[in-house]
């Protein structure tokens, strides 16, 4: 096609549709995507997580994710290496969520402490470095006996350890000013990557437990709706419940870690509405995987994020 024939068909088509589906029409069509205002027009900061579109779905780079994400009016992408932070910085766009340690050797097996504290250090370092807020944790599985120097620990147990192994590091994350982000995971769903049997904190209840016995500024809640809801559900009640403490949400379709549009059962836009009331000042990180045409699922999620409306007053 050539560039004027090009021209002339995105002119047509784009003014049947919405700005939002026009750049990702735009992006997926091997046009030029145009520059300009970014298409953000809400309260929410919007993320999203470099796993499920680098990894899985569309496998695009970094680069390109980074570009159309920016373009989208997100301000941010998360769980993101530092050796592709450059990149995020050109297209204005920070890391929300640092890597640190993995759900499975986490805190509440005393045996991966040093790994879990020293990964927690370098992941503290790097993001003070870089002026970014978040550091991602987890209370680990219950069973890592199949693992190097793994063992079982039961909750009760495993809770315990978490308190005391979380005090020992968060003072480093306070003298950063960094916030460590504890995520509950659900253990209904045994597919991999949209569900993780065996993990200590399935419940939000027993994140929320750890982080208000540690008591600390620098600890804080990871709310993953996506997790929360298969768990526990009553979403916008624990919002309201937890406003204090959540530092970092998550979204993603229910079941099945899908886009968020139709044929999944969370109501995302009133989800993003209770943030926004609640004054929520955190990032919205989108972490699911695509299912069919990323570009326009995506935007479609962005849209569904994109609330508008000031909390009351």
């Amino acid at each position: 096609m050539s560039g004027q024939e090009c021209n002339e068909t995105r002119r047509n088509f784009l003014g049947r549709i919405g700005p939002a589906c026009a750049a990702v029409a735009i992006a997926g069509s091997g046009c030029a995507l145009p520059s300009g205002r970014p298409l953000r027009a809400g309260r929410l900061k919007q993320s999203v997580a470099g796993w499920c579109f680098m990894n899985q779905g569309p496998r695009w780079d970094v680069e390109t994710l980074a570009r159309y994400a920016s373009r989208l009016g997100c301000v941010a992408l998360e769980l993101v290496d530092p050796e592709h932070w450059d990149t995020l910085r050109r297209h204005g766009l920070i890391c929300a969520a640092t890597r640190s340690h993995s759900f499975v050797r986490g805190m509440n097996n005393p045996r991966h402490w040093p790994e879990c504290h020293d990964k927690l250090r370098t992941a503290i370092e790097a993001t003070l470095a870089a002026g970014f807020p978040n550091v991602m944790t987890f209370t680990g599985l219950v069973d890592t006996s199949h693992e190097p120097n793994g063992s079982k620990v039961e909750a009760p147990e495993g809770i315990e350890n978490c308190v005391r192994g979380y005090k020992e590091i968060v003072g480093a994350a306070e003298r950063a000013k960094v916030t460590l982000i504890l995520e509950p995971l659900n253990t209904r769903d045994a597919t991999p990557m949209k569900g993780h049997p065996g993990y200590l904190g399935d419940h939000v209840e027993e994140c929320v437990e750890i982080i208000r016995r540690v008591g600390s500024p620098a600890l804080k809640l990871l709310f993953d709706v996506y997790h929360v809801q298969i768990m526990d559900g009553d979403l916008i009640r624990r919002i309201r419940e937890l406003r204090e403490l959540i530092a970092h949400v998550q979204v993603a379709g229910c079941p099945g870690r899908g886009p968020l549009g139709a044929g999944q059962e969370i109501q995302y836009r009133a989800v993003m509405q209770a943030l926004v009331d609640v004054g929520y000042d955190g990032y919205v990180g989108h972490e699911w995987i695509a299912t069919g045409d990323a570009w326009q699922q995506l935007s479609e999620a962005f849209r569904i994020c994109d609330v508008e409306s000031a909390p009351p007053k």
